[in-house]
């Protein structure tokens, strides 16, 4: 590392990678190592004393994850960085190190699935209380503080429907009450929007996203500081195995070399998709944190530097099978979950409904989720005029 403040090429090419340890070899190599020697008693002991720094097993250190760590933690604007084996690991580590027994939370309204499933059917079998409030008006969160509150937990946007939390506002708030602030960063990745800066005390997202961008690693990146960092270290991640592997790892840094260039990309192409979408009367509305359209537009602008490819639209159907034709006759969107790969993907709501439950009434169960990739847009434009065309068929 050559400066005190690297950029982002510095961080993503550079920093942690001492190419004269391994050979010159431009890029870093994987140790797929479980464990490691000592030439001493001394040295074993001085590891073993400082596990969180030091390489003994690596279900907890490992040079490869190392190198990552350490690029995460600066792209993020933290002291440091943990690498898991999931999202959703993140969440559960970055909550469950941080409540004990009569704890409370505060919530933002319709989290990410597991995360709503740890705070409903997880903690409290072990005492632990969570308040779902809308967060995007900060007084919400001041409304449901309890004395027992330790944990104001955001998702600023939202994967579906997007709404922010003024991460500024909320972190103060917190500060003043002596709250934790957890906040899943997913949406926006370390490129577009830096929780920590903010005042945010735990920055995590799901690396399986744009981090890795090669829809080939399931991970989970949690940011804070030292202190907090090898709090979980020491406890969730070491008792419950949660770190990644090393060759897991070792793509996800070759994934962070064209993280800009994706990221850049994937931008661009969701601007024209969604320009091209509003042009048509079967699309009744669409969520996109960067359209001058979208309630919180301004906030957005403001804590944001880009958008990256999801967002979100509803269509006008009067039945199931329309969404379904719709969805069917895409040839180049692929029907996956998750986002921020090459691939443009697209997510109807109503496959997490059973048929029976379905209310085409209800504007919810007609939006769709849409990633949109690095393809040609000239390529997705012509597959979303084949998909808008399969509607009308009967």
């Amino acid at each position: 590392m050559k400066t005190e403040n690297p950029s982002i090429s510095e961080i993503i090419n550079e920093l942690a990678e001492d190419r004269s340890k391994y050979f010159n070899s431009i890029a870093p190599p994987v140790i797929q190592a479980s464990n490691f020697s000592f030439d001493t008693v001394d040295q074993f002991r001085d590891a073993i004393l400082h596990e969180e720094s030091a390489y003994i097993y690596s279900r907890g250190n490992n040079p490869t994850v190392d190198i990552l760590r350490k690029k995460l933690a600066a792209l993020d604007h933290a002291e440091d960085a943990l690498v898991l084996n999931s999202g959703a690991s993140a969440i559960y580590a970055s909550v469950v190190a941080n409540v004990k027994s009569g704890d409370h939370i505060v919530s933002v309204k319709k989290p990410y699935g597991w995360a709503q499933h740890l705070f409903e059917k997880i903690l409290p079998r072990f005492g632990v209380e969570t308040t779902y409030v809308d967060g995007t008006d900060v007084k919400n969160f001041e409304q449901a503080l309890r004395p027992t509150t330790k944990i104001i937990y955001l998702e600023s946007p939202n994967s579906w429907t997007f709404e922010l939390q003024d991460l500024k506002a909320v972190a103060e708030l917190a500060k003043a009450n002596q709250v934790l602030t957890i906040c899943d960063n997913s949406y926006c990745s370390s490129l577009y929007q830096r929780p920590i800066d903010y005042g945010i005390d735990i920055s995590f997202q799901s690396a399986t996203k744009y981090l890795n961008g090669h829809s080939d690693v399931v991970a989970g990146v949690i940011s804070g500081t030292k202190e907090m960092i090898n709090k979980i270290f020491s406890n969730e991640l070491m008792t419950a195995g949660l770190g990644i592997s090393p060759f897991h790892a070792w793509l996800m840094i070759r994934g962070l070399r064209t993280l800009p260039i994706r990221l850049k990309k994937s931008s661009k192409n969701a601007r024209m998709i969604v320009s091209f979408l509003k042009t048509f009367l079967e699309v009744e509305s669409i969520s996109y944190p960067f359209d001058p359209l979208f309630p919180q537009y301004d906030l957005a602008k403001e804590q944001m530097e880009d958008t990256g490819g999801l967002f979100s639209f509803v269509l006008k159907a009067e039945k199931v099978e329309v969404i379904e034709k719709f969805c069917q006759g895409l040839q180049h969107f692929l029907m996956a979950v998750s986002w921020g790969g090459y691939e443009s993907l697209v997510m109807p709501a109503i496959v997490g409904m059973e048929k029976g439950t379905i209310n085409m009434d209800n504007p919810e169960h007609r939006r769709i989720r849409m990633y949109v990739g690095i393809e040609e847009p000239e390529y997705l434009i012509e597959d979303l005029k084949r998909g808008l065309e399969a509607m009308k068929k009967r």
